[in-house]
């Protein structure tokens, strides 16, 4: 992606689209100032085009996920696991360390006008933690299973994999309450942050925190979905054939 500074707005929302949201997010007007260079808008919207791209391109690599699978519900369970390990554990465990370490600056310097970044990172602190314990027990415990699972199925195994847990239902109901409360989480941030919605006094680096943040749920919203609406019930179904043919 070779975008330049010297692009008007125009051009830019022309040739991707999918700028636009971005573009919306810091208010850039991309409508009546269209004719106004990269630079001149930033400008005018008190921030840099280096944040502004990189919003796009963490906003971009979500939409081009999005868009380039096939459905997922099509998908084998562990090509299913492999994806979302790859795509969204992986994510989640970058994003969560620069998150973390914006919200170790920006609430000290921000924080006597906007006391409300020290309950955001509060918040996001134990979000982050929450979530990686939450991957580690995936990983090592129920999508193993839910493979073996598969695996058993396909072969046409006499008996489902025994397991220490009893039915997948059980870690899969843990999963899932964890994700609830992974979402209120996300409710609460939202609520703090007036929509990541940063304030016109917002440094770049209050900026780019509140847009990080952003990607960052609707990361995890796409991740719980694929979990709990695709993954769950199939490992559910296949765990419930296999054991009707036992």
């Amino acid at each position: 992606m070779a975008i330049s500074n010297d692009q008007t707005v125009r051009e830019l929302v022309n040739e991707y689209p999918a700028i636009i949201p971005v573009f919306q997010r810091f208010g850039i007007d991309f409508c009546c100032g269209g004719d106004k260079s990269l630079t001149e808008a930033c400008a005018n919207a008190h921030v840099t085009p280096k944040i502004i791209l990189e919003a796009f391109e963490a906003s971009k690599q979500l939409n081009d996920e999005r868009l380039s699978q096939l459905d997922f519900s099509q998908l084998s369970l562990a090509d299913l696991i492999s994806n979302i390990s790859r795509t969204h554990h992986i994510y989640v465990r970058n994003e969560s360390a620069r998150i973390e370490k914006l919200l170790s600056k920006v609430p000290d310097k921000h924080g006597a006008k906007h006391p409300e970044l020290f309950e955001v990172r509060d918040v996001f602190t134990a979000l982050a933690a929450e979530l990686a314990v939450h991957l580690m027990k995936e990983e090592q415990i129920l999508f193993p299973f839910i493979v073996r699972l598969e695996e058993a199925a396909i072969a046409k195994e006499s008996a489902p994999p025994s397991t220490c847990f009893g039915t997948v239902e059980n870690p899969i109901r843990m999963m899932e309450y964890e994700h609830e409360s992974a979402g209120e989480a996300l409710r609460e941030l939202r609520k703090l942050t007036n929509g990541y919605t940063a304030p016109e006094d917002a440094c770049d680096g209050f900026r780019s925190l509140y847009a990080a943040m952003a990607d960052f749920e609707a990361d995890l919203h796409m991740h719980i979905h694929k979990e709990n609406n695709i993954l769950h019930p199939r490992a559910l179904a296949v765990e419930r054939a296999t054991a009707v043919h036992a």
